[in-house]
């Protein structure tokens, strides 16, 4: 289910960039201005809509019914057509302009504005036949409406992503290898007199989902030295959802005795009275980004705990530890070490973590381990799937498979949550970022010239320039560990082979890369080609694969 749900996230952000094209100004006074039936686009946009209503169930029931997902793959494939053709009514709406300045104009910049309507006369074969592909494209979307009824498709929301089970401060220890280095930093700030001017001091670990950010936590508030320095000390587990009520209560129960009421202004006067100047630790793990705005309303009570108090909070944003103004450095969690995943992998993998008995099987051990990049929920995800597993030929079938067939792991919503957490125009970036291989260093300047050539970019000011708002799209997805600053170039920006793989997953066959001329299978689906060798440092992006297949 939690697949699924990826591809309408996709689907959905498909369907505003065509709203927004529809709406455009370049479109409507083309349309007008040729007197092409204004009816066709309304059309257009009515089936957009109606498609659009039943697209959050048809994400769901795709993963047990496959007509379902076959619908949804031609409905994909006519949205890009639809993009295709505003593009092009855009294009043609720019080209009428040119020439119309060309008449205003005279000398060099008549010539070189000539020479420029020249180049793009092939699109004026399209003028003529602009309705009826608007016609077309209409008649699709009726077929794939006419299938909603006897598909079962329904309107609505749909169904969401199964809630994950929540955390506990419980840890064992035996399956925990690494980190000890950034642990006893963190100890020894937990154990000290608070650094900022703010009462009770807030101390983040960020990092991408899977990275170890609770297991971290857990270690921690387990520590024989954090119990012996705090008084009270409570763990709570937000998730998605920052419910202050809630959060409050689970505070209470964990320092003192639960209190059955619903009033918040009760609760929060019954933990300010608990605290009582006690030196306290708290815990808040897994805090999302739309929900911190609501920590200026927790802090409150909590400023009655004694001095050297202390809030530690794992998120994947370090917009969060900004908005919890969280004490510097926030304490990121990058790769464990290759050793430390090995050491992971066979206490899971092999009886008694001994992998000396199955010589046969390490060596393709150590290559399935190397393919989670240090990341511990996938190391910890394959270890467990192949415990007790002897046979050679079953160790190789998941050493070649592909980890996001893996449906069964937990790894999938772990890092799905992060992606469904993304604001639209981001999830159309992120995806985009499939087209180029994996461990590829990013330039920001050059990703943000391709979003603004894709029209990924919106303005909200008319004062901002597209390149800043390219430059805010970045950081908004830096923030949230979708890239990493690389560790071998100052000025690149790198992605994880996992989430590498989930771009993939969601863009599919419609993003393709031809790598040192090695011909790989290409759809009629395909709508974005990357061409490039490895032996050298350029790459070709080509866009609108689509009419070499009419």
């Amino acid at each position: 289910m939690a697949l699924a749900l990826v591809g309408g996230a996709f689907l959905s952000a498909s369907l505003q960039v065509l709203f927004d094209r529809l709406a455009s100004s370049e479109v409507l006074h083309f349309i007008r201005g040729h007197k092409l039936s204004d009816s066709l686009l309304s059309e257009l946009k009515i089936k957009l809509l109606i498609v659009d209503a039943v697209l959050n169930h048809a994400e769901v029931k795709q993963f047990t019914e496959p007509a379902v997902k076959e619908w949804l793959l031609h409905l994909k494939g006519t949205l890009y057509d639809a993009k295709d053709l505003l593009d092009e009514i855009a294009t043609e709406a720019l080209r009428c302009k040119m020439e119309a300045d060309d008449h205003s104009q005279t000398g060099s910049a008549k010539e070189w504005n000539s020479i420029s309507t020249w180049v793009k006369a092939p699109l004026a074969n399209y003028r003529s036949s602009i309705e009826s592909r608007v016609k077309e494209m209409i008649g699709k979307l009726e077929v794939l409406e006419k299938a909603i009824d006897k598909l079962g498709l329904k309107r609505g929301d749909g169904e969401k992503l199964p809630p994950r089970s929540p955390s506990t401060s419980l840890v064992d220890e035996s399956c925990v290898f690494g980190r000890n280095e950034i642990k006893e930093e963190m100890m020894t700030r937990l154990l000290s007199d608070n650094v900022s001017t703010n009462k009770i001091d807030v101390i983040s670990i960020v990092g991408m989902g899977g990275a170890g950010k609770t297991t971290l936590a857990q270690l921690l508030y387990n520590d024989a030295r954090v119990k012996g320095h705090f008084a009270l000390t409570a763990w709570v587990c937000v998730s998605e959802e920052f419910c202050l009520l809630k959060v409050t209560k689970s505070i209470l129960e964990g320092i003192s005795s639960a209190m059955q009421s619903e009033n918040l202004d009760q609760l929060q006067l019954k933990l300010k009275g608990s605290l009582g100047d006690k030196k306290f630790l708290l815990v808040l793990d897994d805090v999302w980004e739309k929900g911190c705005r609501e920590w200026d309303r927790l802090r409150i009570p909590l400023l009655a705990a004694g001095k050297g108090s202390k809030v530690v909070v794992t998120t994947r944003s370090t917009k969060v530890a900004a908005v919890m103004q969280a004490v510097h450095p926030h304490y990121f969690l990058g790769e464990l070490s290759a050793d430390d995943c090995w050491s992971l992998f066979t206490k899971l993998a092999f009886e008694n973590g001994d992998s000396t008995a199955f010589p046969q099987l390490e060596s393709i051990g150590r290559k399935i381990v190397a393919k989670c990049q240090g990341l511990p929920l996938a190391v910890k995800a394959l270890g467990s799937l192949l415990y007790s597993k002897v046979e050679k030929g079953e160790w190789e079938e998941i050493l070649e498979s592909e980890i996001w067939g893996w449906q069964n792991l937990e790894i999938l919503p772990s890092l799905i949550l992060s992606y469904h957490d993304l604001p639209l125009h981001l999830k159309r970036c992120f995806a985009y970022c499939s087209i180029f291989p994996k461990d590829h260093g990013f330039d920001k300047k050059e990703l943000i010239l391709l979003w603004m050539a894709e029209g990924f970019l919106r303005l909200s000011q008319s004062n901002i320039r597209m390149e800043e708002v390219g430059d805010l799209y970045f950081h908004e997805l830096l923030s949230k560990s979708f890239f990493q600053r690389s560790v071998t170039q100052e000025s690149c920006f790198v992605m994880h082979d996992l989430i590498h793989d989930l771009a993939q997953y969601i863009s599919g066959e419609f993003c393709v890369r031809l790598e040192d001329d090695q011909m790989h299978e290409i759809t009629e689906k395909a709508h974005h080609l990357l061409h490039f060798k490895s032996s050298s440092s350029e790459m070709v992006v080509f866009k609108r694969l689509r009419p070499l297949w009419k």
